[in-house]
This record gives C-alpha cells, structure tokens and sequence, in this order.
C-alpha cells in the first residue's frame, strides 16, 4: 500500500470516471487503473464498482476511502510539522474563490505570493459558494475565498476584508443625478442581476428588497453570471447594476462617473477565507491570508464591520 494508491482512489471517488482521475493526478489512465487494482489485489476487497457508470465505491470501498482521507490527512499533517521545524515553507495550497471575486482580488496577490514563497505551488479553481463548500468537506480544495458569514459549523472563517456595494446607474437613469442613492430609490425594473448561484445575487435581493417584490411578479428579464456584462449592459441601456468595490479599480474616468454610493450606513460585504475544521495547511494559509491583506488598497483595508447585507 502506498500513498500514492490512497491518492488515485481518492481521485476516482471524487470524479468517478477513470479518465478524468488521471488526467487530475496527471497520469495515465491504465497507470490509476492499475495501482487501485493493485491495492484490491492487496487488501483483498473491491473498492470501486465498474459494472456500474460512473463507478461508484462498494460499502466496503466506502469505508476504505474514508479511513484513506485520514490517513492522507495525517501525512499532510506530519510534513507540516517538519516544514515548521525547518523554519520553510513548501507544498501545493488548492484554493476555490468566487468568480464575483476572482478577476478582481486575484491580479492583487498572486504575483506577491509567487515572489515571496516560490517553493509554494497554487492551484486555483474558481468555484460558486456551494461548490467551494462541497470541495472544501471531500477534501479537495484546502481553502476557499468567498462571501461570509456562511454560518456552517464544519467550517472556520478567517475575515480578510470588507468590501463596500456600490451602484452602477445609466445616464439615462433617474439615479444618475442623485448624490446618493437609498435602497428604496432602486426600480427592480430596471436592475441587472447576477444568474442564480451566486451568492452577490443574493445579497442584492436582499438589499433592494426584492424578494418581496418578486411576489408581484418577475422583476427582470435578463441574467448573467458577469459582473462585467451587467456593467456593460448599463453603458449601452437604461439600467442600474450593483457592484463590489473591487470591480472598481480600474474603472476609467468616464464609467466612474456613473458610480452612485449609498447613503451611510453604506452596505458591505465580508470576504473572508475558510477552511474545514480539520484542516491541516495552516501555516500555507497563514501566509496566504497575510499576503492577501497585505495587497489591499488602503481604502479597503480601513473599511469597517458595519451594516454587513446577509447573503441568504
């Protein structure tokens, strides 16, 4: 038995498709095929089912796999430990983020993290809230970066920052010559919204209300899953959108024009990395989280904990 093995059976649990396994643990299919046939021949079970498509894990195999993500676990653990008494800092750190985050928070840290820990690879995957959660229980991921608070006992959250909503509003918009805007102010008529799944389209419904004015009937005609198409359909229709701060800073003069904040209390959301209670890295995710706040703008980082728009 190997770790290697452990490693394959682990792969093919998740994706349930030899093929697919591989290419994950970036070796040939009949090379995973083999080893995990090699480990049933050891162990004298059979621990995936492939009479069935896709192969689904015997009752026997079902407790084999969990007994394999303890010990794989443990491995991590022991090889953390060695790395903290030899003052160094290696390894892989697989982290799931938002896409309403990704192409925002990500340009500000990775080249940082890079130079700072280059003996440190990141695997990054972006992910819906679900997604994250799911990946983060079977294993898959060590981290993930997204909107909290989540409220799930199974995992810890480490805050990063606070990020404030802003309104994005046509010139052909009422909005548009108002200095600031109230939730109240907002026609869901005319509001673009994220696709469902995201977790920002929650919090905009649940800042303009709109779950109770849904009830009336549907109060858009049009979703996507871009922060960056809602902004554009606002530059060439009449239109308001919501976005993140972040979404921000890069904007050229003549689309921050079109930038509206809310009255105080302006609304935030909290960005927080989270782990599962029994994760391992920490000292990867340390450092990660350091980097991270570190690459903030100043204005970001001097944002405060208040009037925080829940997520669901």
């Amino acid at each position: 038995m190997t770790f290697t093995q452990l490693e394959y059976v682990l792969a093919l649990e998740a994706t349930r498709q030899f093929t697919i396994a591989a290419e994950h643990c970036f070796v040939t299919q009949p090379t995973l095929s083999m080893q995990i046939q090699k480990l049933e021949e050891e162990l004298g079970v059979i621990i995936f089912d492939r009479s069935k498509q896709p192969v689904v894990p015997t009752e026997t195999g079902k407790e084999i796999i969990a007994q394999a993500k303890a010990i794989l676990m443990q491995r991590d653990a022991l090889q953390e430990l060695v790395q903290d008494k030899k003052g160094i800092l290696t390894g892989e750190l697989k982290l799931g983020i938002i896409p309403t985050l990704a192409p925002y928070l990500l340009p500000l840290f990775i080249q940082n993290f890079s130079s700072k820990y280059d003996m440190v690879k990141l695997v990054i995957s972006e992910m819906t809230t679900d997604m994250i959660m799911h990946a983060l229980r079977d294993g898959s991921i060590d981290a993930g970066i997204l909107v909290t608070p989540l409220q799930q006992k199974s995992i810890t959250e480490h805050v990063l920052f606070y990020e404030e909503l802003m309104a994005y509003v046509s010139k052909n918009n009422a909005l548009y010559k108002k200095e600031y805007v109230l939730a109240r102010d907002i026609d869901p008529n005319k509001l673009w919204l994220l696709e469902e799944g995201h977790c920002f389209r929650s919090q905009i419904e649940n800042l303009c209300e709109l779950r109770k004015m849904s009830r009336a009937g549907s109060y858009f005609d049009y979703e996507t899953g871009s922060i960056e198409t809602l902004r554009r359909m606002v530059d060439l229709n009449d239109g308001i959108t919501i976005l993140p701060e972040l979404a921000t800073l890069d904007m050229p003069d003549r689309q921050l024009e079109l930038i509206r904040h809310f009255k105080k209390p302006v609304p935030m959301r909290e960005v927080s990395i989270i782990v599962h209670r029994d994760y391992i890295k920490k000292r990867l995710i340390d450092a990660l989280k350091r980097v991270i706040m570190d690459s903030l703008p100043e204005k970001i980082r001097q944002n405060k904990a208040s009037n925080i728009i829940p997520i669901a």
